[in-house]
């Protein structure tokens, strides 16, 4: 079961809008938190706004604001910093049992997953705000499940947005700060170029409401006048789950839109077990250690097939994506594999104007983020932005205005810095802009397939 701070803001909409919803939840330094949040002019200044914000905070507060702080670093591209700054707690489950190589094996989510979606008319994954790695399998799936026939897709942080069809991106304005993030960005492109009937659902309601609403809204877009459609969603949390628990008393979205439309959800759970620090003795990394993987995978028992499910009352399946934390993501010496600098082990909260040691630091990406090789690596450093530190280095489409979702991008908070983006083969804006959104440099680049 999730902590009682992510279920409170499970209740709440996504972040669009938050300050000014249940407000009767927070006290009055959270709400003030909250909306001077939401008046910032950019993602970087919310992430400033945020880290300078906490150490003033009480500590449930604090908390509070180190789950927005780690959705602003995840919309930034600063993965492995979203990860640490706040791990996602999910209490054990009572009485379970691990499974064992000896009765299971395991198997690439994509493929297994695609089987089994064959005879469903809904398929629902879920993933975690902070944690981009959980919106890798949805961009793998999306081909596959229309391959099958799948012709909508929701996702949770779209809004209305009357143009996103024709335009074929998304924009600033196309729903919550998630999806500025440029893996969700891409999901909504993806869907789109692939053809699917891309719909929002979320709504303002909150707690009971939200769950119903949303379920209302699915049915009402999709299976009310087109009863043999087959609809793929993206959701967070426990949004999939067929019956209460995780949201406590709440009925869940999944459920609803079960008994409303009259099929039965395959719901794929990735938040249940995730990489969220260092501990190796979690039950995550026993699952890892016993079936290591190099991308998302599922597991299979070894005599009839049918896949694991830690709570089978809730979802079908889960995922247990591969290990990815890297010390290295807050700086080494220049030079790949460079260790951490220890005078730069937490560059990912350094706040406006507080630069790191004066060497080099490379500041290493997850892995992950080549997409099994569908991107390629290029390198940036903090030249591009001019001595403005901290900023934002995004690449964008050519074809794509200014307000689009980046492909990727990076914040780089301290001075002296490298990484590297990675794009799929094309032509790109490449952008700096400080805090306030001022554009520091512009380039034109292309990426070459190989």
């Amino acid at each position: 079961m999730f902590s009682r701070i992510a279920l409170m803001l499970l209740a709440l909409p996504a972040l669009l809008g938050a300050a000014n919803v249940q407000a009767q939840e927070f006290d009055r330094a959270a709400r003030d938190l909250l909306r001077d949040m939401q008046q910032q002019p950019t993602d970087l200044a919310r992430y400033v706004y945020l880290a300078q914000a906490m150490p003033g905070l009480s500590p449930r507060n604090r908390q509070l604001a180190a789950q927005f702080l780690s959705f602003a670093q995840c919309e930034l591209g600063i993965y492995t910093q979203a990860v640490l700054s706040f791990p996602l707690t999910v209490s054990a489950l009572q009485g379970l049992v691990l499974p064992r190589p000896e009765q299971w094996r395991s198997a690439p989510a994509a493929d297994a997953i695609t089987t089994m979606a064959g005879d469903r008319h809904i398929v629902m994954i879920n993933e975690a705000h902070h944690d981009a790695h959980t919106r890798q399998l949805t961009l793998e799936l999306l081909p596959r499940l229309r391959a099958l026939g799948f012709n909508y897709f929701a996702a949770e942080a779209l809004s209305t947005d009357r143009g996103l069809a024709a335009r074929g991106y998304p924009t600033r304005s196309s729903g919550t700060e998630y999806l500025r993030e440029p893996l969700y960005g891409d999901i909504v492109r993806r869907a789109l170029s692939l053809g699917y009937h891309v719909i929002a659902y979320d709504t303002a309601a909150s707690g009971q409401g939200r769950e119903r609403e949303q379920a209302r809204n699915l049915y009402r877009q999709v299976f009310a006048h087109d009863p043999t459609a087959r609809l793929f969603v993206h959701a967070g949390y426990a949004h999939i789950d067929k019956a209460p628990r995780r949201l406590a008393d709440l009925q869940p979205m999944a459920e609803i839109l079960k008994e409303l439309s009259g099929y039965d959800p395959l719901s794929i759970d990735q938040a249940e077990f995730l990489e969220v620090g260092w501990d190796q003795t979690d039950a995550y990394h026993q699952l890892v250690k016993a079936f290591p993987a190099n991308g998302p995978q599922v597991l299979l028992a070894r005599t009839d097939g049918k896949p694991w499910s830690a709570q089978p009352a809730l979802y079908d399946v889960n995922v247990i994506l591969p290990p990815v934390l890297n010390m290295a993501a807050f700086g080494g010496r220049a030079g790949l594999g460079g260790a951490p600098d220890a005078g730069n082990s937490d560059a990912g909260r350094l706040p406006l104007g507080v630069t790191a040691a004066t060497t080099h630091t490379v500041m290493q990406r997850p892995s992950w983020l080549t997409l099994a090789g569908q991107r390629r690596p290029f390198p940036i450093t903090t030249a591009l932005c001019r001595s403005a530190i901290p900023c934002v280095v995004e690449a964008l489409y050519a074809n794509e205005s200014d307000q689009a979702t980046a492909a990727d991008r990076y914040a780089f908070i301290a001075a002296s810095s490298s990484t590297t983006l990675y794009l799929r083969p094309g032509t790109y804006r490449l952008r700096a802009s400080d805090v306030f959104g001022r554009t520091l440099s512009t380039q034109s680049i292309s990426i070459q397939a190989r």
